[in-house]
């Protein structure tokens, strides 16, 4: 029988200091189910744009707050938002994936087109969604019937989903199926940077039972070009009340400054389930040439299949934000 083989496990200890001259996004998205596994997910995010000038103090030039909740078929039943926005509404009913992202580009055009905040929160809803249900798997045993209900859903072929489930990987049985759910889920460091309170912005206490979405876009101009460093993590909290790390990359790059073509992009795999993941990071080279407002669907275009790997292409698509936030720097 095959045997799982762990992948990188190396999360970011601290985010790097920010720079004089540049402007960070951080956006979080807590997972939790305030009346058990049965009932619906709630999700609640928050995102904030901090502006650190050459000279000055630094300030904060947007933000925004989500709150969801979402039925067991991941379709949203409840969405406010805050500061309130038009179109919110014609987001209930709709199921999170592709669906919600088209219905949210139909429904807010205005967030999607101004790069907001509040559509990173909007368009993480999809995949916060989907990867949500690993929590049950760290609290299989604590719950009766949990765990045969979750060995049960473990006989679909995945082969060829993505780069860790290619043919032959050391996660599947010969028929597809998931050998085990990783365990290689390092304790996760803290987001923000305990020498600096305004390296991120303020975190919600989590519930016992919770996962977070995390992510941090920091950029800065050099010379002609765009310079950025971002971060994304997928963690959970454990019934021995530690918070774990499952997916992070870190992805740095540069575009150009007038253009907005992506220049250069490197992804570092940091945390990832299976030795077979990080085979995707070498393909996100071949995003380069693209023009930034346009990743969201380039890389759903370019990278499939064994190429890709979901939480890198989710890291890779918010590149598009690049640009409306380097608008925010000094010429």
């Amino acid at each position: 029988m095959s045997v799982v083989t762990r992948g990188p496990a190396e999360p970011v200890e601290v985010p790097p200091p920010r720079r004089a001259g540049s402007v960070r996004r951080t956006a979080t998205t807590l997972m939790f189910w305030p009346d058990g596994f049965d009932a619906e997910l709630h999700l609640k995010g928050r995102a904030r744009d901090l502006l650190t000038p050459e000279h000055g103090d630094a300030s904060v030039i947007a933000a925004a707050e989500l709150f969801a909740v979402t039925g067991r078929a991941r379709d949203v039943q409840r969405i406010e938002a805050s500061p309130s926005t038009v179109g919110l509404d014609g987001l209930i009913g709709c199921r999170a994936g592709g669906n919600l992202r088209k219905a949210i580009s139909e429904q807010l055009p205005h967030e999607v087109e101004r790069g907001t905040p509040l559509h990173l929160l909007l368009d993480d809803l999809a995949g916060a969604t989907l990867i949500a249900g690993y929590t049950f798997f760290k609290w299989a045993d604590e719950f009766e019937g949990l765990r045969e209900r979750l060995e049960s859903s473990q006989t679909r072929d995945m082969r060829g989903i993505c780069s860790g489930f290619r043919d032959g990987s050391s996660a599947l049985r010969p028929d597809g199926s998931l050998l085990g759910v990783s365990e290689n889920t390092p304790v996760a460091p803290s987001l923000a940077d305990p020498g600096d309170p305004l390296s991120w912005h303020e975190l919600d206490v989590p519930p016992r039972i919770a996962m977070r979405r995390a992510r941090r876009i920091d950029l800065w101009h050099v010379g002609e070009r765009v310079e950025f460093d971002t971060m994304f993590r997928d963690s959970c909290w454990t019934p021995a009340e530690r918070e774990e790390v499952l997916h992070e990359y870190q992805i740095l790059g540069s575009a150009d400054r007038l253009s907005g073509e992506l220049l250069t992009v490197t992804a570092v795999p940091r945390v990832l389930p299976y030795v077979e993941c990080p085979g995707a990071a070498p393909h996100a080279a071949r995003m380069a040439g693209t023009a930034l407002p346009a990743m969201r669907r380039e890389v759903l275009d370019c990278l499939r299949s064994t190429e890709c790997c979901t939480h890198l292409n989710d890291g890779l698509r918010s590149l598009a934000e690049v640009p409306v936030l380097a608008r925010s720097l000094a010429a």
